[in-house]
C-alpha cells in the first residue's frame, strides 16, 4: 500500500465529514488509516491553528482541542517537520507554488514517497506534471 499524505484541507473535510470528500476517497483513506499508512504533516495544525486565528475556520470548539482529537483518531499518524523536509522544500521548482504550508506538504509527500490527497489546484498541476503523486479530493 502506499501511504496517503492529508492536505490540511481533506483532514478538515474528513473530521467534519464534508461532502466535497467523494466517498470512494473517504473509503480509500480510511483504509490506509488502518494499515496504518494515513499521515498529517506537521505544518497542517499550524494551518487549521491560522485559519482559526483569522476567522476562516470555525471548529465549533477550541482549535487546540480539534486538533488534539483529530490527531488521537485511529491510524492518524502526525509526520514531523524535519531538516531534511525543510531543505527539500525549498529546492522544489517556484513555479510549484510559493506558500510554504504547500510547499512543505508536497516536500513531505516526496521524503515518505507518499500519495498527496488534495484539492489545491497547484499541487494537482504540479502533480500532472509528473513531480508528486496525488489524489484529487473533490
Amino acid at each position: 500500500m502506499t501511504p496517503l499524505l492529508l492536505d490540511t484541507h481533506v483532514l478538515i473535510w474528513m473530521i467534519e465529514g464534508n461532502e466535497r470528500l467523494k466517498p470512494e476517497l473517504r473509503f480509500q483513506i480510511e483504509n490506509e488509516a488502518n494499515a496504518d499508512q494515513l499521515y498529517v504533516s506537521a505544518i497542517t495544525p499550524w494551518e487549521i491553528a491560522l485559519l482559526v486565528s483569522k476567522k476562516k475556520l470555525d471548529l465549533g470548539i477550541d482549535v487546540q482541542l480539534w486538533i488534539d482529537k483529530a490527531l488521537a483518531l485511529p491510524g492518524i499518524r502526525l509526520h514531523p517537520l524535519t531538516p531534511a523536509i525543510a531543505v527539500a522544500s525549498t529546492r522544489l521548482p517556484w513555479e510549484m507554488h510559493p506558500d510554504p504550508a504547500d510547499r512543505i506538504l508536497a516536500a513531505t509527500a516526496l521524503h515518505l514517497k507518499a500519495t498527496l490527497v488534495t484539492a489545491d489546484e497547484h499541487l494537482l498541476r504540479y502533480a500532472t506534471a509528473g513531480h508528486l503523486n496525488c489524489l484529487p479530493a473533490s
